[in-house]
């Protein structure tokens, strides 16, 4: 089933949407992310994308802990990341009721970290976050270049047992330049993982041709906020 994500970036406590995910390109949406993430949920939307953009850049986040907590009282279902880097950060999401926590550095950094969580939590609790640039992988909030090809991290990911990856192509993030449909549909393809297509939406033409890709889902950022997508329409693809 295609899912639709609407995409809540955190930092400070309050919406913000990022440009190639840089923190000097930022643009504050919202001071209440309850009351923004109860839209999405009202329009329909059955899972919410949450990203704390202060624990993928290593600061501080306690606004965003409090920000994630208010969303999780509406009872919807959150993937999360940010800042996920160890085993004790990945069960304290899960055990605020987050329904998927979403990896990245780590998974580069410390594969067996993302193992162990496997194993512990279950598939249907892990995704991993292939955030790559030219076809590698970024790390830390996108700032590193790791150096290793999007498509072998989703290999090895899938011989650890992980079902669902998304994927972001960095160089469009925030720019409304539209998916990057051929290297999303080709890591979907190549690896047999459910792709969730992330970075770029602006119309919902990039919303049908994630579905007509036959990718597992897409992320909706900016284009939702600056109102260039209509989630309704897009729910009722």
């Amino acid at each position: 089933m295609f899912t639709i994500y609407p995409a809540i970036d955190l930092r400070g406590g309050k919406v913000v949407r990022l440009k190639e995910g840089d923190p000097a390109r930022m643009t504050s949406y919202s001071d209440d992310p309850a009351e923004t993430a109860k839209r999405w949920i009202d329009t329909g939307a059955t899972w919410l994308h949450v990203v704390n953009l202060d624990g993928a850049f290593g600061e501080s986040d306690n606004a965003n802990r409090d920000a994630l907590e208010s969303i999780l009282k509406l009872g919807t279902h959150v993937q999360f990341g940010g800042g996920m880097r160890s085993l004790e950060s990945i069960e304290a999401a899960l055990s605020l009721g987050v329904s998927r926590v979403i990896l990245g550095t780590i998974a580069v950094e410390k594969p067996e970290i993302v193992l162990d969580a496997l194993s512990r939590f279950g598939a249907e609790r892990i995704t991993v976050g292939i955030d790559a640039r030219d076809g590698l992988v970024r790390t830390r909030g996108w700032k590193d270049n790791s150096g290793v090809p999007a498509l072998d991290l989703a290999l090895q990911m899938r011989t650890f047992g992980l079902g669902t990856v998304i994927f972001t192509d960095v160089s469009r993030d925030g720019l409304g330049s539209g998916l990057n449909i051929p290297a999303t549909r080709e890591l979907s393809e190549k690896s047999g993982l459910d792709v969730i297509a992330s970075g770029g939406v602006h119309t919902i033409g990039d919303v049908k041709a994630a579905k007509d890709a036959g990718l597992a889902g897409c992320i909706i950022g900016r284009a939702l906020y600056d109102g260039t997508v209509d989630l309704q329409k897009a729910l009722n693809l």
